[in-house]
């Protein structure tokens, strides 16, 4: 009888498309986008899973939603002043979001992204390399190269099996499989990090700098 009442309270109970995407989200961050179901979803917000098709068509929506939930959280570029900080602000606000989401980056590579938030930010992006000089085809590749250093040093990060912090005791662990007289360079590229004078951690402004400032050059040229 109990178990009956609270079913039907669960049935009553009132919810929104909001507080479903804000349940779903985060069940993600904690648990990763594997543990999403509608089950789980309607538990989170407590009412029956029907009751979610109210708002939401099925998880594909969720999905989509969420997504574009994450991109919104991404600062846009602008065509104001200097568009290589613009860019790299941006870059670095999408890295910084996508490390807090670290289920984000791979599906957003894997899913067409039609939402408000990921248009404006494309639509930001090519902006701001247009109105800088870009033409349509450079500005093209630009964004795509961008794009490349944003997911693929994001998924590195967030898929890494040593954390940052780890790195010297990890390089002290492995130092004994890279013997100097056969590995003579990772043995003292591994050996610095084991000491500490080096850190051994990947910088990502380093390879966005690198990256900004070859598509200067390319701009340069075109003009």
């Amino acid at each position: 009888m109990a178990a009956s009442k609270k079913k039907s309270a669960r049935s009553r109970k009132s919810v929104s498309r909001a507080a479903i995407l804000k349940a779903s989200m985060r069940l993600a961050d904690r648990q990763g986008v594997a543990s999403l179901s509608m089950r789980k979803i309607a538990q989170a917000v407590g009412v029956e899973a029907m009751s979610l098709y109210n708002h939401v068509s099925n998880k594909d929506d969720v999905l989509d939603a969420l997504l574009d939930t994450v991109v919104g959280e991404f600062e846009q570029p602008t065509i104001d002043g200097d568009w290589k900080a613009s860019i790299g602000h941006s870059a670095q606000s999408a890295h910084r979001v996508l490390c807090q989401h670290p289920w984000a980056a791979s599906m957003l590579l894997s899913r067409v992204r039609v939402g408000p938030a990921s248009l404006a930010w494309s639509e930001a992006t090519i902006a701001c390399l247009h109105h800088a000089g870009f033409d349509y085809s450079l500005a093209d590749h630009a964004w795509n190269a961008i794009d490349n250093h944003i997911y693929g040093f994001t998924l590195q990060r967030v898929s890494s099996p040593v954390q940052p912090e780890d790195y010297a005791s990890a390089a002290a662990q492995y130092l004994p499989l890279i013997p100097a007289e056969r590995y003579p360079h990772l043995n003292a590229m591994a050996t610095l990090i084991m000491s500490g004078a080096h850190s051994g951690v990947n910088d990502f402004e380093f390879g966005l700098n690198i990256l900004l400032e070859g598509l200067q050059r390319l701009l340069d040229a075109q003009c």
